[in-house]
Parts: C-alpha cells; sequence; structure tokens
C-alpha cells in the first residue's frame, strides 16, 4: 500500500528536537546522546510511535530510539511527542530517527544496542521480498553486528505466516529461541508486563492471536 505524502513533513522532522537528524555522526557514542548513560533499547519500525512512548514513560532509566523509514509516518509520531510535551511530560530518554533499518549496523557499533522491538512489522507477502522482512536472516545478521552479548530481539505479530516463516529464521541463522507463544494473551508467563501497540489493540479485538518470540545471538 502507497503511504499517502503529507506536505511539510519533511520540513517538520528536520526541525523537531526530537529527530536525530545524522545518526551515524553518534555511532559508538550513543549514551552522550541523552541525559543519562543507561541501557539503549531501539525499536525497529516504530509508526506512529505509542508503543515507545509508552515504554519511555514507564522505564525513565532506560533510554529508547523510535526507527521509522517513513516521513509521513514519523510525523504523526511527533505530533504525539508535542502534545506530551504540551501536558508536561518531556520524555527526555526518547529520539526518533527517519532512516532505513538497512543502516543500522552504520549507526551503532557492537554492543550499544540492549534490546530491539520489532512490532507487527511489514509481512512483504510475496516471497521476492523475503529479505525485506525485518525478521529475515539478512536483517538478523544486521542486528547482531549492534546488539550487546546477552542482548535481546523482540518480535510481536498478528501474522501467523510471518511468525513461522521468523521462527524458522531464527533457527537457519544460529540464533537463540528463548521463548515463544502462538497467543500472547492468553500466555501468563509472557504476556506479564506487556505493552500494547495501537496494532495490537486493534488486532486482539477482532480476536486474533498475538505470535510474540524472544531471541539473542548467544
Amino acid at each position: 500500500m502507497r503511504l499517502r505524502n503529507i506536505p511539510g513533513a519533511k520540513d517538520a522532522i528536520l526541525e523537531s528536537p526530537y529527530v536525530i537528524l545524522e545518526p551515524e555522526t553518534h555511532k559508538g557514542t550513543w549514551a552522550a546522546a541523552f541525559p543519562s548513560k543507561q541501557p539503549l533499547h531501539i525499536e525497529v519500525g516504530m509508526g506512529k510511535g505509542r508503543f515507545l512512548m509508552d515504554m519511555a514513560r514507564l522505564h525513565p532509566e532506560i533510554n529508547y530510539v523510535g526507527i521509522e523509514m517513513y516521513d509521513s509516518v514519523l510525523l504523526r509520531a511527533l505530533q504525539k511527542r508535542e502534545e506530551l510535551s504540551q501536558a508536561g511530560e518531556s520524555l527526555s530518554n526518547l529520539y526518533f530517527m527517519c532512516v532505513d533499518a538497512r543502516l543500522l549496523p552504520e549507526i551503532f557499533v557492537k554492543g550499544e544496542v540492549d534490546k530491539i522491538y520489532l512490532n507487527f512489522s511489514d509481512p512483504w507477502p510475496k516471497a521476492r521480498h523475503a529479505k525485506r522482512r525485518l525478521t529475515s536472516r539478512q536483517f538478523l545478521e544486521r542486528y547482531d553486528k549492534i546488539l550487546a552479548e546477552k542482548g535481546t530481539v523482540e518480535f510481536k505479530t498478528d501474522n501467523r505466516d510471518l511468525f513461522e516463516f521468523s521462527l524458522e529464521e531464527v533457527k537457519e541463522a544460529g540464533w537463540n529461541l528463548l521463548a515463544h507463544t502462538f497467543d500472547l494473551h492468553h500466555d501468563q508467563e509472557m504476556v506479564k508486563g506487556n505493552i500494547m501497540t495501537e496494532y495490537e489493540e486493534k488486532f486482539s479485538s477482532m480476536g486474533n492471536p498475538i505470535y510474540k518470540m524472544v531471541i539473542s545471538r548467544s
């Protein structure tokens, strides 16, 4: 589906204090980009950003970076962030960037990221587009180049085909499957502390099961 171009989105991103405009210049020094040196978690394909804003609010002891490649989508996140700021919430532990996730190894050094969130990623259903899926072995290789030794990747989706593909990719790429479920909201252990995304609320309200896995490289 083609995303609607929103006039002024690029300018709003360039002018926003919440966006890191040249993220590659922070490679190896991301701790200095935040007021406090803390563990760094990122969300790849953050959409409108509600999940990450909720996480930043709940966990001020963690620094967060939201990654979104589409201007028009990032603009919605910036608007929500402005609303929070006007309401008195600064969320100084959260920044956004507008980049293609394929560039992650150019933005972070090995060990700089402690956790990666993938929430309801584009399934890219055509077989020829498999390498574009954020859980493909190609992307797993990129994550391996930036994750800390004990770092993890958490993936949630309502798309069973994508989830099964992801499980197979994890196995083929030699990653460790730490936990997984085919029905998150009825899994008493894995649902603990779960923060729902907008898509998650929508799909689960329709009765769709939510799939989740947690993986690590070592």
